[in-house]
């Protein structure tokens, strides 16, 4: 039986096999430390092979921006200075390949596919977390929290997140029929519950703000580009300036209250503390990437001991910037803020601009919330995490939408407008 090239990497046209290779993607990361190497071997199935599919048109974003691979490449070079570079040399050609199916991924999948797949598998990895998980204690605190069948209640927090964001996004902007609608709305529902449950503070402050935000975005499509620009700089002049006024006012110490935490965020100041001394003893390149957090070293040995983490595994500095510097130095940190920016970037040019601006109002949202989430925790920094997938997800994908040919406009628009798709489709 031959299955057509259009059911596999056609964007819009391969819905079914895209929302379903999003799924299992979204469960791997998820549970890939409780399943073992299996899982992974399954995640890499779902998207390498399309590369023998149509190896030009996968690969054609790689090939047009090899900046997309800039801080996996510099995470390979480590392993010439890595204090462990066994260790740097499995974590980097990880990452490089999981950037890589996240590349081939924006490639192939639109939104609205990418949205049903992730539904879809972040409702199963709730579920599963609901039937097989529990709660564990925290001796930092003194509390007990749901965590799922994750190791970490940030991580559950993070999926509910996801699940909110893509729920509310698909409701509003992506369906019109009931079903679907309900649907979504059910996925939302049980995330905002387990939301809760776990206690996850980041993730309970971000959601809102990110999904508030969408919404915020959209209602600039009843305004002309002009006045797009000037509403958008007014309401980011407007947002620093309350966020400095808060900042002024003790307001974070009065959120953080409210969730039960103190200013040293339950530890955390004290780890960025470590980790900026650690840092300066390899400010350019660093100790390797991944080489840091390794049994039998005095350093991360000790901070195991100090923060109760018995496993000596799966610990790290708790921001994004601490943890780049200290693994690959301000040349590891520089490369990990340049996606950030440049998805920031051209997601702005597409809100503000004439085109459709949907798939933006997705990006964006998901930028937010990994920046937000960037300064608590390491989302981006690590292979087969969904965290990292998405990041080089919408990367790709914004340049996807930012090379895209303008649609001329005028009398048999229609015409012009298939026929652009159809060709940028086919990769011509």
């Amino acid at each position: 039986m031959r299955i057509r090239k259009s059911f596999l990497i056609r964007p819009g046209d391969n819905t079914l096999y895209g929302a379903l290779a999003v799924a299992v993607s979204l469960f791997v990361f998820a549970y890939s430390f409780r399943l073992g190497q299996v899982s992974i071997l399954a995640y890499y199935a779902v998207w390498l092979p399309l590369i023998l599919v149509d190896y030009r048109f996968t690969l054609d974003r790689l090939v047009r921006s090899p900046q997309l691979l800039a801080f996996s490449l510099i995470a390979c070079l480590s392993y010439f200075w890595s204090d462990a570079p066994d260790v740097t040399a499995r974590a980097a050609v990880q990452y490089l390949t999981h950037v890589v199916c996240a590349v081939i991924a924006a490639r192939v999948i639109d939104a609205r596919t990418l949205a049903i797949g992730a539904l879809a598998g972040i409702a199963i990895v709730l579920v599963y977390s609901i039937l097989f998980g529990g709660s564990v204690y925290d001796a930092l605190d003194g509390t007990y929290s749901f965590v799922g069948a994750f190791g970490s209640k940030n991580q559950l927090g993070f999926y509910a997140s996801l699940g909110i964001v893509f729920g509310c996004y698909f409701a509003i902007f992506l369906t019109r029929g009931r079903a679907a609608r309900l649907g979504a709305l059910g996925v939302v529902v049980l995330s905002a519950v387990l939301l809760v449950m776990s206690q996850s503070a980041t993730s309970m402050l971000a959601t809102p703000a990110v999904v508030a935000m969408i919404v915020a975005l959209a209602g600039l499509d009843a305004f002309s580009p002009t006045h797009r620009k000037v509403f958008f700089a007014a309401g980011t002049a407007i947002g620093l300036a309350a966020a400095m006024v808060a900042l002024n006012a003790g307001a974070v110490d009065m959120v953080l209250g409210a969730f039960g935490k103190d200013s040293t965020l339950t530890g955390r100041t004290y780890l960025w503390q470590e980790g900026l001394k650690a840092a300066a003893f390899a400010p350019y390149l660093g100790v390797g990437y991944q080489a840091y957090w390794v049994q039998g070293f005095s350093e991360a040995e000790r901070l195991w001991s100090e923060f109760y983490i018995a496993s000596r595994t799966g610990f790290h500095f708790h921001n994004t910037y601490v943890e780049a510097l200290v693994e690959l130095g301000y040349v590891g940190a520089a490369a990990i803020v340049l996606p950030l920016l440049a998805i920031l970037r051209l997601c702005i040019q597409r809100l503000l601009g004439e085109r459709d601006r949907t798939e933006a109002l997705l990006q964006t949202g998901l930028l937010a919330l990994l920046v937000i989430r960037s300064f608590f925790e390491v989302d981006i920094l690590q292979p087969y995490a969904i965290g990292s997938f998405l990041l080089y997800y919408c990367w790709a994908r914004a340049k996807e939408s930012a090379a895209r040919p303008r649609i001329p406009a005028g009398r048999g628009t229609s015409r012009d407008e298939a026929t652009t798709r159809k060709l940028y489709a086919t990769g011509r």
